[in-house]
């Protein structure tokens, strides 16, 4: 019997919007800190950058080497790179593997989210989410800064969807899920900092934790603090013997936040727990 190819529509168009949402997300990683950097020259009188509007519109896609604008056959995801090898049309240097990478994932996270939940609100919102926490792991590990534009609006986003039934975690759980998460590395924040007089995170991972105490309830807390923490020592114990740790022993805690989130919504703390 053949297969029935009209099956396999669904999942293409989830791939597809992926692809669409993933480069938007490109967009997003590399100009959102940017735009962050020049609102704080402008709030310290510093001189103004040359391009006065910037923007996630403005200018449109160009070059960052040679600053040529990009037509629409470039910009087509995944495709344009491989078409191009990976390399600019115009002056040759190199694309950045990181583009391809981040719209791949965006694609895959739909295609699971779809394949999950089927054509529906949830897929949407948990869809939503997981692109939300790659930008926000790829700009973290990238600049060490995670965007109130994206952490305050995800943990506004939990708790509407909680309000409207669209997840599985009552508003009351979700309400104090943000609190709590914030709260939590808000106070290890400042306990830190006046055993050592040292700041040991940034006011980013209390918002971020914040946001997934929206999305799964206070209950799971404990359980992302716990994921983050030792996803993170692993990573930072590699990057110290392979001696490539920053200066100062500094890294983003940010993306093991975005792992333990990932990992929470695939297999829920239960199922972490019984391992």
């Amino acid at each position: 019997m053949a297969p029935d190819v009209f099956a396999f529509v669904p999942w293409v168009l989830a791939a597809l919007l992926g692809l669409v949402v993933g480069s938007f997300l490109n967009v997003v990683i590399h100009r959102l800190p940017l735009m962050m950097e020049r609102e704080w020259q402008a709030t310290q009188d510093l001189p103004e950058t040359p391009d006065t509007h910037f923007n996630l519109a403005v200018p449109g896609s160009h070059c960052p080497q040679c600053d040529h604008p990009l037509h629409g056959f470039d910009n087509i995801p995944v495709l344009s790179f491989l078409l191009l090898r990976g390399r600019c049309r115009h002056c040759q240097a190199a694309i950045a593997w990181q583009y391809p990478a981040v719209e791949l994932a965006t694609a895959a996270i739909f295609v699971w989210s779809f394949s999950r939940y089927g054509l529906s609100a949830d897929a949407l919102a948990w869809a939503g989410f997981a692109a939300a926490l790659l930008a926000l792991a790829v700009i973290d590990a990238g600049t060490t800064l995670l965007p109130d534009a994206i952490t305050q609006p995800l943990t506004w986003a939990g708790l509407l969807a909680a309000a409207l039934g669209v997840i599985a975690v009552p508003l009351n759980d979700a309400l104090w899920g943000a609190v709590a998460g914030y709260l939590f590395l808000w106070a290890i924040y400042w306990l830190f900092r006046l055993l050592t007089g040292k700041e040991g995170m940034g006011h980013g991972d209390f918002k971020l934790l914040a946001a997934l105490g929206a999305w799964f309830g206070w209950q799971a807390l404990i359980a992302l603090v716990m994921i983050a923490s030792l996803s993170g020592m692993v990573v930072g114990l590699w990057l110290k013997w392979r001696q490539r740790l920053p200066e100062g022993g500094y890294i983003p805690f940010g993306p093991f936040l975005a792992l333990a989130g990932a990992v929470q919504m695939v297999w829920g703390t239960s199922a972490w727990l019984s391992w």
